[in-house]
């Protein structure tokens, strides 16, 4: 039992902790955090990070990782970035840019039934639950927040259609979270995908392809840039 568990632990601390802070790159003023949404196609170059840095033409240092969660409590993974709070690193950030919430619904209750989840993530009024006090703990820093909503699925199968219902209403109570603090932008991107077209996902219909990942940069981009740059 214990050699399948430190063979994963090894896998994921290869692949976790996204990019570290060195000395070519002290001086960005932008975070990125999350799961796979913000993660996939790093390896091209073509991540919803890399995405921003095109965008904006600077620096953004990004610690999103595969199947990281909001809520999550193995230390020695959690520290590898498999929990999105301990993706948080020290810095003189302007903007941090994150998602979340996703693999909880996924992991945590297989998107059925998850109303309790959902409100640890997040109460119904936006004021408490791991998702504000995650933002609450940025904002103290004196960054500005940018929270990413996920993609929907085109209309096509998909193992996380059923997740549809919780992800419209973890939206819900990020907009209200949004208008508590005007330092947090809520961004949805419920509406960027078109009915009937997969190419802003991978084959898996889950992961953004590079279509995707740019798509969302560009929302995102946008949004620093009205907001203060």
């Amino acid at each position: 039992m214990l050699r399948p568990f430190l063979a994963l632990l090894s896998l994921f601390l290869l692949l976790g902790c996204g990019e570290a802070i060195t000395s070519s790159t002290k001086d960005a003023r932008i975070l990125l955090m999350g799961d796979s949404m913000m993660a996939a196609n790093r390896g091209s170059g073509r991540s919803v990070a890399d995405g921003i840095e095109r965008q904006l033409g600077e620096e953004v240092i990004d610690r999103s990782v595969y199947a990281a969660r909001i809520i999550y409590i193995l230390p020695l993974t959690g520290a590898a970035g498999l929990s999105i709070p301990a993706q948080l690193q020290k810095g003189e950030w302007d903007w941090v840019v994150l998602n979340g919430g996703g693999n909880d619904l996924m992991f945590g209750c297989a998107c059925g039934r998850c109303d309790g989840m959902v409100n640890r993530l997040i109460s119904a009024d936006g004021t408490s639950g791991a998702i504000p006090s995650l933002v609450s703990r940025i904002r103290k820093t004196g960054a500005k927040v940018v929270y990413s909503g996920y993609l929907r699925n085109p209309g096509l199968f998909t193992p996380v259609r059923p997740c549809k219902i919780y992800g419209d209403e973890l939206d819900r109570r990020l907009a209200r979270l949004d208008a508590r603090d005007p330092g947090m932008i809520f961004l949805p991107m419920s509406d960027l995908v078109p009915t009937g077209d997969p190419s802003l996902h991978q084959a898996d219909l889950i992961h953004p392809s590079p279509k995707g990942s740019a798509a969302i940069a560009a929302r995102i981009s946008a949004a620093i840039r009205a907001n203060g740059g």
